[in-house]
């Protein structure tokens, strides 16, 4: 592997993101919603394999005491590789005075707890479409 980390959105072809999350299981949305949501983002982190996009996460936050992970993808054949390490260590370190929160996708959450991460007793969404949420095993 030949592995590049990019921090901004220059030359992001939006297609394979939205291939990345579906083949990971995760949102489900246009090319042009993820473009706008990336580029509104605080921290964003693109990984790639030489010149394939292979895994990416972005971060929200104010800079200064509070951000939240969203979207962190890699693709299933290149899980397991660290990539994933690599994006959430790299989302911390470039917003280093802030406490994080995220939701992990059912079944991924010791990813996490092995970066740190602890389950919180009071976190609480309103999601738009609470069912869906609910089917996929997030909220009760």
């Amino acid at each position: 592997m030949n592995l590049r980390i990019q921090l901004d959105t220059t030359n992001i072809d939006w297609n394979v993101v939205v291939d990345i999350l579906q083949k990971a299981g995760m949102a489900n949305r246009t090319a042009e919603i993820h473009q706008r949501a990336f580029n509104n983002s605080h921290t964003v982190v693109f990984v790639f394999d030489a010149d394939n996009l292979v895994g990416f996460g972005r971060a929200i936050s104010d800079g200064e005491y509070q951000a939240a992970i969203y979207d962190v993808a890699v693709l299933p054949s290149y899980q397991g590789k660290g990539i994933g390490k690599t994006i959430v260590r790299t989302i911390v370190g470039n917003i280093p005075n802030c406490s994080f929160i995220l939701y992990a996708a059912p079944g991924k959450e010791k990813f996490y707890e092995k970066e740190g991460f602890k389950k919180m007793k009071t976190g609480m969404a309103l999601f738009v479409d609470a069912e869906k949420m609910k089917d996929k095993g997030f909220i009760e």
